[in-house]
């Protein structure tokens, strides 16, 4: 990490979607190097007519915040009321929430601490809002790294779920 680097933090808008698939993008490149394909697959998700209108959709439906080092577009999330609705099989959590979607990184600032510094400012966002929980679900399949992430971030397991193709998922919750 350069220790000089600034990272700040901006509402992100329609105009940054691109912004958005290429960092994801980048970590389907990431993944794919690592042999890691059970999480996105092998092929830009930008080029999932699915990925783009969901990206779209929450943020049309939330706030979509970018993380910055040093001015460059570093990392991404968006913060809506709810999950997706393929998880509308898990009993609800019983009390207004904030949930994370798409947080991802351009994984030339891996190490940086943008990820973190995002799911930091969710909880921010979460707790002026005067809501006390905070959630967000990932891939729990293969080495476990990313449940491991959030875990270091302040999150814990909640319920995991099987997703569309036997795909392996963990949902997390912080309470802020």
């Amino acid at each position: 990490m350069e220790s000089r680097s600034t990272i700040t933090i901006r509402e992100g808008g329609p105009d940054d979607v691109p912004v958005i698939l290429g960092m994801l993008d980048s970590g389907v490149e990431w993944l794919v190097a690592q042999g890691r394909t059970g999480q996105w697959g092998t092929k830009p998700l930008s080029q999932s007519p699915r990925t783009v209108e969901s990206v779209t959709r929450y943020m049309d439906e939330g706030e979509a915040f970018i993380a910055e080092v040093d001015g460059v577009p570093a990392a991404t999330l968006t913060l809506t009321d709810s999950p997706g609705a393929y998880l509308a099989h898990l009993p609800p959590p019983g009390e207004p929430e904030r949930y994370i979607h798409w947080l991802a990184s351009d994984r030339r600032f891996k190490g940086y601490g943008a990820g973190s510094a995002l799911l930091a400012h969710a909880a921010e966002v979460t707790r002026r809002a005067g809501v006390s929980l905070l959630r967000v679900d990932c891939y729990a399949g293969g080495d476990g790294k990313l449940v491991r992430y959030y875990e270091g971030n302040g999150f814990v397991r909640t319920e995991t779920y099987t997703g569309s193709e036997d795909w392996p998922g963990q949902v997390l919750a912080r309470r802020v």
